[in-house]
């Protein structure tokens, strides 16, 4: 496949793309109104997207692995997972208040996050070449959002929309990859003080290593490498779970620790001033 869109066209989808974001409103699939897109046009629409938030101060410190489970991959009729970019101003303190009306669809999911300290980048990147440019290793919970009217989408559509990146926490403790076994950390994921969810990080093609390896090959094809220093989330755990205002939620690794953050329709600032 090829590019099927104009420049004018990816850079308006792209426009269309970051007011939805930046005012947290719905919009229809983007191929509604172009049924030809392909994910190359989503791909280019998410550069425009990086670049424009870029002039506007943002700060791209990491890459994000989406569809990363089988199941998913089978749902949405895909033999890779998509890649999204993450920036400074996504990034959430551990324990802090996420304010929901910034949002459109929030979710919750468990990941396993890698901090690299060397560049990777080829089409035959490995499983073991990324654990070789490891640093460490950290618990995360991604708050994933996407923009589309009924959380209703398809590959080219969410591509666009930067694979439904919004917001990231880190928590934990550091852990060198040679120290634990990343393809058998469990994870429970709690609502409210419940369960909702269980998982092991193998869900994640296997291995989080193995979906690092596929992010970095589709960073290849769109002629990018993986920088040294990025934070990269290798890809959900357990099953995304909506949220609202007045949940708290934790997610706890074997080995790697707990993070956990609440939400409100107040921003943290908000609330300081109220009390």
């Amino acid at each position: 496949m090829s590019l099927t869109l104009t420049r004018e066209e990816i850079v308006r989808l792209a426009e269309r793309v970051e007011t939805a974001q930046t005012y947290a409103h719905a919009i229809h699939k983007l191929t509604n109104d172009y049924p030809a897109m392909t994910v190359e046009d989503s791909y280019a629409i998410q550069k425009e997207l990086r670049r424009s938030l870029e002039r506007r101060g943002h700060r791209v410190v990491g890459w994000k692995a989406g569809l990363t489970s089988k199941a998913k991959m089978i749902q949405m009729g895909v033999n890779v997972p998509s890649v999204g970019f993450l920036t400074d101003r996504m990034a959430r303190p551990e324990n802090s208040v996420i304010t929901i009306s910034d949002l459109v669809h929030p979710r919750v999911e468990c990941e396993v996050a890698l901090v690299t300290n060397v560049d990777l980048y080829g089409d035959a990147c490995s499983a073991e070449d990324v654990l070789a440019a490891t640093d460490y290793v950290l618990p995360a919970i991604e708050i994933i959002d996407s923009r589309f009217a009924g959380f209703k989408f398809d590959l080219e559509s969410v591509v666009a929309d930067n694979s439904s990146s919004a917001r990231y926490v880190t928590g934990g403790r550091p852990f060198r990859p040679g120290e634990i076994d990343l393809r058998t950390i469990g994870v429970v994921l709690e609502i409210n003080g419940e369960i909702v969810a269980m998982g092991a990080s193998a869900e994640v093609l296997g291995h989080p290593a193995e979906a690092v390896a596929l992010m970095v090959r589709i960073l290849h094809s769109m002629g990018e490498p993986l920088p040294a220093g990025s934070l990269v989330l290798s890809g959900a755990i357990t099953a995304a779970f909506a949220v609202k205002a007045g949940d708290n939620v934790i997610a706890r690794f074997q080995n790697l620790g707990s993070v956990s953050i609440r939400f409100s329709d107040l921003g943290e600032d908000d609330e300081q001033c109220q009390s």
